[in-house]
C-alpha cells in the first residue's frame, strides 16, 4: 500500500509489516497510487506540488519516471498502472489547489501513456479522474470520474490510442467514486468516499455490500457539493464511523475471495470476505515492437 510517510508499506497474512522509504530522493514523497515492478521496485503516483512519476527502489532511492509531457508539466498525480511495457497515469485536475476542481462543472483531468512511442495524453476533459486500468479482456480502459460520479470505460486500441468514452455507471446522493476492481464473473467493485461504501455493479444493478454512514456529514458534504463549495474540510476525518473515506479495494487471499480496503484517514487496512473470486490483475506480455 502508499504510505504517507514517503513510500510503500507491505503487510504480510500475519501482520508483519515491511516498509521501504524515500531516503535518497529530490522531492518528498506523497504516494497516491503505486504499481509494483518485476525488479522489485515501485512506481508512485507523487501527490506532492511538483507531480509527476516516480520509482522508489527498496534502498530508498527516489528517480524521475515521467515528470512532463511536452511542454506540460504532470500536475500532482493521481494513479499509475502497469500494463506490460505501457503506463498509464491519471491526473485528476489541472487546478491548484485541487479543492478547486471539488465541483460538477470542473473537467480538466486528463489520462496519460507512456510506452515505446513516448508519452501522450490518450484521454481529457474528465471530471476529476481517479483509479484507471485495463479490464481482465484487455479491450478496455475503464476510469472513475469522481466529481462526475460515475465510471467510464474507453476502446483500447492496439496502439495504445483511446477510442470514445462510454458510461459504465453514474452513481447519485452520497456517491463520490474513487477506487474500484474486477471480479472474475465481470463485475465492477467500486469503493466511495464520504459516504464510506464499496458497491457491487452487475449491468444496470448496483449492491451495496459495505456501507458506514453518518448521515448528517454525507448531507453536509453533499449540500456544498451542489452550491460549488467544497472544501479541504470535507474529505477530513469522518466523526462516529470506523471507515474514514474508502477510497480503494483490491482481492486477494484464498481463492481471491478477500477484499482489502483502503481508507483515507485510517491506520489500517479493512478486509472482509466475499462470495466470489476477484479478478488477478492483468500483466499484458510486452509487444517486443
Amino acid at each position: 500500500m502508499s504510505d504517507w510517510r514517503g513510500g510503500v508499506t507491505r503487510i504480510a497474512a500475519d501482520g508483519h509489516q515491511d516498509c521501504w522509504l524515500a531516503e535518497q530522493s529530490p522531492i518528498e514523497l506523497r504516494p497516491n497510487g503505486i504499481a509494483l515492478e518485476p525488479d522489485g521496485t515501485f512506481l508512485i503516483a507523487h501527490l506532492g506540488d511538483t507531480g509527476g512519476v516516480w520509482r522508489l527502489t527498496r534502498a530508498g532511492q527516489v528517480t524521475p519516471v515521467l515528470l512532463a509531457i511536452g511542454a506540460e508539466e504532470l500536475p500532482p498525480t493521481n494513479f499509475v498502472a502497469r500494463d506490460g511495457d505501457r503506463l498509464w497515469v491519471s491526473v485528476s485536475t489541472r487546478h491548484r489547489p485541487r479543492q478547486r476542481a471539488w465541483r460538477s462543472d470542473v473537467a480538466d483531468g486528463f489520462i496519460a501513456l507512456l510506452d515505446r512511442r513516448g508519452a501522450r495524453i490518450v484521454a481529457d476533459g474528465l471530471h476529476y479522474t481517479n483509479e484507471v486500468r485495463v479490464d481482465p479482456s484487455g479491450r478496455w480502459l475503464y476510469a472513475v470520474e469522481t466529481f462526475a460520479r460515475r465510471l467510464v470505460r474507453f476502446p483500447l486500441e492496439p496502439n495504445g490510442d483511446l477510442g470514445a468514452a462510454e458510461i459504465v455507471v453514474t452513481l447519485g446522493h452520497g456517491w463520490f467514486p474513487d477506487g474500484f476492481a474486477f471480479d472474475v464473473q465481470g463485475h465492477l467493485w467500486i469503493t466511495s468516499l464520504i459516504s464510506n461504501r464499496v458497491a457491487r455493479v452487475d449491468a444496470d444493478r448496483l449492491d451495496v455490500v459495505v456501507e458506514d454512514l453518518n448521515i448528517a456529514y454525507v448531507n453536509d458534504v453533499e449540500h456544498a457539493f451542489q452550491n460549488g463549495t467544497m472544501e479541504a474540510t470535507h474529505l477530513g476525518p469522518i466523526a462516529g464511523t470506523q471507515l474514514q473515506h474508502v477510497t480503494s479495494i483490491a482481492f486477494g487471499g484464498a481463492g481471491w475471495r478477500t477484499a482489502s480496503l483502503g481508507s483515507l484517514h485510517s491506520r489500517c487496512v479493512y478486509q472482509f470476505q466475499t462470495d466470489e473470486d476477484g479478478a488477478v490483475l492483468r500483466r499484458r506480455e510486452p509487444t517486443g515492437s
